[in-house]
């Protein structure tokens, strides 16, 4: 194939092109060698997302790079995060000596998402989304606010845990935030839709090769250090126990149902009511699990179960909805500085963002069908850094087994599929951070074209 012709074939390549720095400035030493090839990967990006597990110090790399791009554009960035990480950001950047500061101003400023409104976009050369899955809403009020107040601000990055990986609404929204492709236009180019639900979309089978390189080029994605092919040394999970406790459901044989002993609840009214039928029991198995000398979560999907297990334990608050976002916050911050034993909360309020390692306790005393609220609830304490085993509770009736096995079941199909994503992505992110260049259209022929001789002789 001529060389003209495969520049040609190159030039179709969909790509996102570099818009940040050229010269990537000194960046902190207290950085790892994966996390500072990351920070001056995304610096000379311009807008890049960032989909690390964990614990590999997203928090980090969010102050490494927002410090640079302050001193690179002479202007403030507006560091965003869920209520109480904020305060937990300001301490983090103390830590490592990065300055930054609650509030409006210059340099860093670290505020809430719930404070977006009191901020003028207009005059930061940067903006941060730490757990930036709150993109994950077509219609959310924070997704739209922020892709449309966003679109001058010409450095831009998204943080977050590997985002669920069957959610291709989640990869989109990210990528129109960072100005790379709108959302619908990413369904358009690489999805065919699937019949049924307007949200079954599926990858086109030509496109997929296509589509991961697309998302290799403006972000990175990562479970632990060596899928990119750096050292996993200090980065060992301690190992994570479920125990799993069911309570009786009382139940007496009924003319009405035909039934001699309590069914499995199915539907989705039934598992409810199934839920709110053994609150009582359940905060009783709760507060017998609880441990009196250590720190201790217990989630709860209900308020009925909230309240009861704050009652019956000793010394035990609750974080509720409810509650205004300065209490929200004080109540949080009180529980990571130790001033708090026992919390009992929802994961919708407090499953995000916080870093609680110094807690290797939790439980849930309720569950719903959202394995994502599960798992992001678990890793506020299941992460590297983590020096004790983890313990997890889940507590159900014998009536709820369909709702345990359809999480058993989202938890695999999670697994298998992030791992899918990080092979098929590990190879392009880690030439594209370690600065490799890959040339290598799709398209590379070997034989010449014969053409049929009728067209040979039509010619």
């Amino acid at each position: 194939m001529n060389r003209p012709y495969a520049d040609f074939l190159a030039s179709k390549a969909i790509s996102d092109p570099c818009t940040g720095m050229t010269a990537v400035p000194a960046l902190p030493d207290c950085l790892f060698p994966h996390q500072r090839d990351i920070v001056a990967w995304a610096l000379r990006r311009g807008r890049a997302a960032m989909f690390a597990g964990t614990g590999l110090g997203k928090s980090l790399m969010e102050l490494a790079w927002a410090q640079a791009v302050s001193r690179f554009t002479g202007k403030p960035v507006l560091h965003l995060a869920p209520l109480a990480v904020s305060a937990q950001m300001v301490r983090e950047a103390e830590k490592f000596g990065i300055p930054a500061h609650m509030g409006d101003g210059e340099g860093i400023c670290i505020t809430n998402y719930q404070r977006l409104d009191h901020f003028d976009l207009s005059r930061f050369g940067a903006i941060i989304l730490d757990e930036s899955s709150i993109l994950k809403s077509t219609d959310g009020h924070y997704r739209n606010r922020l892709i449309d107040a966003s679109q001058a601000i010409p450095f831009r990055l998204a943080a977050t845990a590997t985002p669920a990986p069957n959610d291709f609404m989640e990869l989109g929204n990210h990528a129109e935030f960072l100005g790379v492709m709108s959302y619908t236009d990413m369904l358009a180019t690489f999805f065919v839709h699937d019949g049924g639900s307007t949200q079954n979309w599926r990858l086109k089978g030509h496109a997929e090769n296509e589509f991961w390189r697309w998302m290799a080029s403006w972000a990175v994605m990562l479970r632990k250090p060596s899928d990119l092919g750096y050292d996993n040394a200090g980065y060992d999970l301690p190992p994570l126990h479920y125990h799993q406790h069911i309570v009786g459901v009382e139940y007496a044989p009924s003319i009405e149902t035909g039934m001699l002993f309590p069914v499995q609840a199915a539907t989705l009214a039934e598992r409810i009511a199934a839920r709110r039928d053994t609150v009582v029991e359940r905060v009783a198995m709760a507060v017998e699990v609880t441990p009196s000398d250590r720190p201790f979560v217990w989630w709860c999907n209900l308020n009925a179960e909230s309240e009861a297990i704050a009652k019956a334990i000793p010394d035990a608050v609750e974080v509720r909805g409810s509650d205004d976002h300065d209490t929200k916050e004080r109540k949080l911050i009180d529980f990571s500085e130790g001033r708090i034993r026992v919390l009992v909360t929802k994961p919708s309020i407090c499953g995000f963002g916080m870093n609680w390692q110094h807690c290797a306790d939790t439980g849930f005393v309720g569950l719903n069908d959202s394995f994502e609220q599960l798992y992001q609830a678990i890793r506020r304490f299941w992460r590297f850094g983590q020096s004790k085993p983890v313990n997890c509770h889940i507590i159900a009736a014998e009536t709820e087994g369909a709702t345990v096995a359809n999480i058993r079941r989202k938890e695999m199909d999670a697994d298998r599929m992030a791992a899918a994503m990080v092979m098929h992505m590990a190879d392009l992110s880690s030439s594209a951070i370690k600065g490799s260049v890959r040339d290598k259209p799709n398209y590379d022929p070997r034989q010449p074209v014969i053409l049929p001789a009728f067209l040979e002789h039509a010619a």
